[in-house]
């Protein structure tokens, strides 16, 4: 009894030492059904699982946040996503809340309908706009390799909300019977990938991989706008679909493999947040 009276009262005394201190990086320690303030490395609670979350670059506190949510790549895990430079490096020098979920034994279950990891996704989202201002006008969703399988499944069962999709190779088998869709769909594949293989379609057709949304999202006629570069070695050919019933579809291909290309989710941020919706 003397023992637990003495921890509590030093967890109170450290609580008040932390706030009074003004420090916001601080981790603060609460007492009674509170929890750790999760951010980065600390995972926050869903349930029996978690994510991961980091803030933007110079956010006020205050206004609301674009949310990206992204289901990481088969034996991986949050932890790794709000590091990395090539999500995290765009997401934080763009004003976007990024959101890292954690996949049951290090993978998603995105195999058929019904599965558990789109209700897990979407109370992430919910967990997540209780903890931060959240702009619902701009949620955004990807995913890498299972991931993008993953990202793909939830656009595809619970996506009526969802801003734009980013996936980056990997898709869903084309016959599925998707019952929502998000508002645009951006995906980028290399036709050298050989860990999950481009999806050709009949007579070598390269713009296969997006076949389901097009249907989906009712478009007509795919334009090629040519070729664009990030880097010397990352070259991607862009065919857009904008005469869309509803929304709008694009899909950039290179000539490599199975990785996440240097600057796409950063420029696929760009457009989608800065620039009019017919920029190419």
């Amino acid at each position: 009894m003397r023992y637990l009276v003495g921890l509590l009262l030093c967890l109170s005394a450290g609580l008040a030492m932390a706030v009074g201190s003004g420090d916001t990086d601080e981790v603060l320690i609460t007492v009674g059904n509170q929890s750790e303030i999760c951010h980065e490395q600390i995972p926050c609670p869903v349930g029996d699982r978690s994510y991961h979350i980091k803030e933007p670059d110079d956010w006020d506190g205050v206004s609301p946040l674009p949310v990206l949510l992204h289901f990481h790549g088969w034996q991986r895990q949050g932890t790794l996503i709000v590091k990395h430079g090539r999500i995290s490096g765009a997401t934080r020098r763009r004003g976007v809340l990024l959101v890292a979920p954690n996949g049951a034994r290090r993978t998603w279950d995105f195999w058929h309908a019904g599965t558990p990891d789109v209700a897990f996704a979407r109370a992430v989202l919910e967990d997540v706009k209780s903890r931060y201002p959240v702009d619902e006008t701009r949620i955004f969703v990807s995913g890498y390799s299972w991931g993008s399988n993953m990202a793909w499944r939830f656009a595809c069962e619970d996506g009526a909300d969802i801003a734009a999709l980013l996936a980056i190779s990997g898709t869903l088998p084309q016959n599925e019977e998707c019952i929502t869709a998000p508002k645009q769909v951006r995906q980028v594949y290399g036709l050298s990938d050989t860990v999950l293989d481009f999806p050709y379609g009949p007579d070598g057709d390269t713009t296969h991989p997006v076949a389901l949304w097009r249907d989906k999202l009712g478009c007509l006629t795919g334009e090629t706008l040519g070729e664009w570069r990030i880097t010397k070695h990352d070259l991607f050919t862009r065919t857009v679909w904008e005469n869309c019933a509803e929304g709008r579809v694009s899909l950039d291909i290179h000539d490599r493999g199975h990785f996440i290309p240097r600057g796409w989710i950063a420029r696929q941020l760009d457009e989608l947040l800065f620039l009019p919706p017919s920029f190419p």
